[in-house]
């Protein structure tokens, strides 16, 4: 069997004010495609798949489009859990209708899906976003108190579910889930679920099970094993993720439950990048980019100030979306000294201002100049 896992779609997120819902839907062309042209026989929704509780009408419409080519189009069984952005009713708003052609929505509670190959079924155990009460309350398990306890009594809960077909020991199961696994790299673009440790879950929570999909963390990656892996977010969503290759996970899974992961690169309607060097060095540089409407966060080295410095950015850059100014605001350790302003005057007090934030004592030129501005001041009060 062969199974196409993605999550964090986070329909309807904007990027430091420009809305993505046009990059987004760049993108799920292209996993449409690829699964399509994989012919598989799933796609796998590790959560949140929107990006709000309350998502707006473009969201929903382009999750409308999405799962209608999918599932009635080109007959590909979806499954979806909830995620911590997502509101569990709302998603699953018609899930017992849906089911019947192929699209398996899991919002508030454990479902298991069973599909067929050749080889006999295959269990998917959907388990969507869930906090320890809702657990407690589920189970009668009043000692709940962090995800890991959730997710366990939420396993062992789905798994008194009936089922379809015969059970026992060699049945291939695969979990499908939305948490932080202890062990996993985390992106500032994230949510966290609770302050603290609480949160994690430690990786043999799947054990059991031949393959784990799993959403939240955006960057894709393998927790504890090769078969229990985050698939990553379907675009860059912070300039820390710059660096990041975006991928959807394409999973075989053999008669005996042994899974071949190939990871899938997607390709953005617009990169998200990080820049560095002065201001100059920048236009320069921008003259052979052919990238120029990349979404552009710039660390200038400059070390005077720069006047108007995202104005002159976005005429080159128009996505520039934030400037850092880190190497005029640099202080070199132990220049932060304790000083009585009330025994300083005006120079003074300028030059130990000037050592503060640039971390170098200020030139002749520089203290002239301050002289001269504060005589300018004086004579016209």
């Amino acid at each position: 069997m062969r199974f196409l896992h993605s999550a964090d779609w986070h329909l309807g997120r904007s990027f430091l004010g420009l809305s993505l819902i046009d990059d987004q839907a760049h993108v799920l062309e292209q996993l449409t495609r690829v699964a399509v042209e994989s012919k598989v026989d799933a796609v796998l929704l590790a959560g949140d798949i929107y990006d709000r509780s309350a998502p707006s009408s473009d969201a929903v419409s382009l999750l409308d489009e999405t799962l209608t080519r999918l599932v009635l189009e080109h007959g590909i069984a979806v499954i979806v859990i909830a995620g911590n952005h997502d509101s569990g009713e709302r998603l699953a708003f018609g899930s017992r209708l849906l089911s019947g052609r192929g699209l398996h929505v899991a919002g508030l509670a454990p479902c298991v899906v069973t599909l067929d190959d050749e080889h006999g079924p295959v269990d998917i155990v959907a388990i969507p976003f869930c906090e320890p009460s809702a657990a407690a309350g589920r189970s009668g398990d009043d000692a709940i108190a962090d995800h890991d306890a959730a997710l366990r009594a939420e396993i062992s809960w789905a798994s008194r579910l009936p089922f379809r077909g015969n059970g026992g020991a060699g049945r291939r199961k695969v979990a499908l889930a939305h948490a932080f696994v202890a062990g996993g790299h985390a992106s500032e673009s994230e949510r966290p679920l609770v302050l603290g440790n609480a949160a994690l879950v430690r990786s043999d929570c799947f054990d059991s099970f031949a393959y784990a999909a799993l959403g939240h963390l955006h960057r894709p990656q393998p927790v504890g094993r090769r078969e229990c892996r985050y698939s990553g977010s379907l675009l860059k969503y912070s300039f820390d993720e710059a660096a990041h290759r975006k991928t959807i996970s394409l999973v075989t899974i053999g008669a005996a439950g042994a899974c071949d992961v190939e990871e899938v690169s997607l390709s953005a309607r617009r990169d998200v990048r990080v820049l560095e060097g002065t201001l100059d060095e920048i236009r320069r540089a921008a003259a052979t980019d052919s990238s120029r409407d990349d979404y552009v966060m710039v660390r200038l080295s400059d070390r005077g100030a720069v006047l108007d410095s995202i104005g002159k950015l976005r005429a080159i850059y128009p996505n520039c979306l934030r400037v850092d100014h880190a190497a005029f605001f640099r202080t070199e350790p132990g220049a932060r000294q304790a000083v009585d302003l009330r025994r300083q005057d005006e120079e003074e007090m300028f030059e130990a201002f000037f050592l503060e934030v640039t971390g170098e004592r200020a030139s002749e030129q520089e203290q002239r100049a301050f002289c001269d501005a504060l005589a300018a001041v004086r004579r016209s009060s």
